[in-house]
Parts: structure tokens; sequence; C-alpha cells
């Protein structure tokens, strides 16, 4: 194999594993799954100190899992947009305020907070 057979085969082993770096960085969503897991261990430790009731946790859970689902949706046609990206944020946002809303209403798991 010539010198300049193997310089275009590496040029082009280069190229293509810096497309797929790129293509994997397309959905990669690291703040978006942090986020997630810091919000579920939220509702999990409210849960855990009565704060949440079970239909509080419950309708907390169902807000996750509509992120979760958004989040799987923007990344199926292997590009995480922008715009993906900001609607997943709006959601994590109105779930985080419902969170704290529940967790320092008056409702507990065992009754009304005295």
């Amino acid at each position: 194999m010539s010198l300049r057979t193997q310089t275009v085969l590496a040029a082009l082993s280069f190229a293509l594993a810096a497309g797929a770096v790129q293509a994997q960085d397309a959905t990669a969503t690291p703040r978006i799954d942090k986020r997630q897991e810091r919000q579920q261990q939220r509702i999990n430790q409210g849960v855990a100190s009565g704060e949440l009731n079970q239909r509080e946790a419950a309708r907390l859970q169902r807000q996750q899992n509509a992120v979760q689902a958004a989040e799987n949706k923007a990344k199926a046609d292997g590009v995480v947009t922008d715009a993906e990206r900001k609607h997943i944020n709006k959601m994590q946002n109105q779930t985080s305020k419902n969170v704290h809303r529940q967790k320092h209403d008056k409702q507990t798991a065992g009754g009304s907070k005295p």
C-alpha cells in the first residue's frame, strides 16, 4: 500500500470517527438527564419524608415520565435541536415548580400538616 493510499485511508478514518462523535453529541442530553435525576431524587425524598402523599407523588411522576417521553421523541431522529431542548427545559421548569409547591403545601402522607 502506498503512502498516499495510507494517508487517504487515515484521513477517511478520522473523518468517519469525527462524524460518529458529532452524531453522538447531537443526541447527547447530559444536562437534561442530570436534572431529571435530581428531580426524581426530590420526589423520592418527599415521599420518604412524608412531605408528598401518594397522589401527589404519582402526579409528579407522570410529569417526570412526560419529560422523559419528550426527550426520547427528540432523540428519535438522531438530533436534539435547540428548540427541542428549550421545550424540554420548559417542561422541567414546570415540574420543578410543582415538586416545590407539593412538598411545601399543607398535605402530607399522613394527612394535613400541623
